[in-house]
């Protein structure tokens, strides 16, 4: 991006906080570190550690070249599956035939390619980078319930009754967010699907897998079991959907530390391909089991005159089915980091001015994201309008592999940099200049 010019605006003098220590906000820090160096960066985490809970997340090729552009790249590709170039091959349930497979797109190299790896494991190369680097203030048993407006600053209210203030509040404090419920309270529906999730050692099932790439799919109308390698291909992360009216759900809740038995899970799977089932048999005996929410597209993430914006799940919760939700929280601290050097290198305009900038330029990007990902999950079980009609499981086949080839292409192949860069200068901000880097 250029050398950093002094600006009159310190950037020593002026707070960031953010709010939540997972992936997204971990990422934010450093992306905020990259854009503006000195920056005065606080992290606030509600637990007592910064860790994970969860297991298997992809990152795309387009936010994996964000993590090489902060200086992480390297320490997230040792701890990658590989997944040798295939973004997802596409199963039939009952025999493991090839329904389409979905290259990769856009990988650079084995340097820039799409990740796999464990939420714990990439949580903690961000945050030894934030150590290393003392890049921020990482603070823990920190809750925040509300903000306050206090002019040029933010007032933080946590939970043990302290405060602290900033004159930026970044709300990545997730699916449950109260900064979001603050100004925008959220009623997720049901989705129509459970999940479950589960692990298998790799070592425990390379002696019979029989395909090309650990990414793959079985799909089954109203069903489908997915998989792909993390830890350095030592594990196989495996996560089951079934479609269920929530009047069978009972008390079950939108959490990820909620489990059952493994004999609940392989009730659903009954007659599937025999590789499934015995993948199947391997993962622990007590697997993940939680309901899948929708949340409502959120048009505002910027609140009290631009002291406070949304990011990640607070901004933008989707559904896993297109494995997009960490590249997207990725992207927001990349873009988000952006507009702050622009508000520094430029000293004319008001904070509001960039960060209103930063969400019209996520906004519809995440949105999208949320959209799509919803309609993944309906071609992968055979549901939606473009399946009515369909008496049969074969004659949805080709529906699936239309549907499914070069879907992803608006995603890994954007440029997000050129997007801000337009967006600026279609807003007329810093006059309509091209990027100065």
């Amino acid at each position: 991006m250029g050398s950093f010019q002094q600006p009159e605006r310190n950037p020593k003098e002026f707070r960031v906080a953010i709010v939540g220590g997972g992936i997204g906000g971990l990422a934010c820090a450093l992306c905020l570190t990259y854009s503006v160096p000195d920056l005065s960066i606080d992290v606030y985490e509600q637990a007592s550690e910064y860790s994970e809970i969860g297991a298997g997340v992809s990152i795309a090729v387009n936010a994996a070249r964000i993590l090489h552009i902060i200086g992480v790249g390297d320490q997230v590709n040792a701890i990658s599956g590989d997944h040798n170039h295939i973004h997802r091959s596409l199963r039939r349930f009952d025999n493991g035939d090839e329904i389409v497979t979905i290259p990769a797109e856009y990988e650079e190299s084995d340097k820039v390619r799409r990740l796999c790896v464990h939420r714990a494991e990439l949580l903690d190369v961000l945050y030894q980078e934030i150590r290393a680097r003392k890049c921020a203030t990482l603070h823990t048993n920190k809750k925040c319930l509300h903000v306050e407006d206090k002019d040029e600053a933010v007032r933080l209210c946590f939970e043990d009754g302290t405060n602290a203030s900033a004159n930026l509040v970044v709300g990545a404090d997730g699916i449950h967010s109260p900064i979001r419920h603050q100004f925008h309270p959220d009623k997720p529906q049901y989705s129509g699907r459970i999940a479950y999730r589960g692990l298998a050692p790799i070592k425990d099932v390379e002696s019979f897998w029989p395909f090309p790439s650990y990414a793959v799919s079985w799909l089954a109308p109203n069903k489908h079991f997915l998989t792909f390698p993390i830890s350095a291909n030592k594990t196989l992360n495996c996560v089951a959907f079934v479609t269920k009216s929530e009047e069978d759900l009972g008390d079950l809740q939108e959490s990820w530390s909620s489990r059952t038995e493994r004999h609940d899970l392989e009730k659903e799977y009954v007659g599937w391909d025999p590789v499934m089932l015995k993948v199947l048999s391997k993962i622990e005996p007590m697997p993940g089991k939680w309901r899948l929410n929708d949340h409502a597209l959120l048009d505002e993430w910027v609140y009290l005159d631009g002291k406070v914006v949304l990011l990640g799940d607070a901004a933008h919760a989707m559904l896993p089915h297109q494995g997009s939700g960490a590249g997207h929280a990725i992207e927001d601290g990349y873009i988000l980091g952006m507009a702050l050097r622009d508000f520094f290198l430029h000293s004319s305009e008001p904070l509001s001015v960039f960060t209103k900038l930063y969400e019209s330029v996520r906004v519809p990007r995440a949105q999208r994201g949320q959209a799509t990902a919803r309609q993944a999950g309906d071609v992968y079980e055979l549901q939606g309008p473009e399946f009515e009609g369909i008496k049969n499981f074969e004659d949805g086949l080709p529906i699936i592999r239309q549907k499914m080839t070069g879907r992803m292409k608006w995603f890994w192949g954007a440029d997000i940099k050129e997007d801000y860069v337009q967006a600026r200068a279609k807003a007329g901000v810093l006059g309509g200049k091209h990027d100065p880097s």
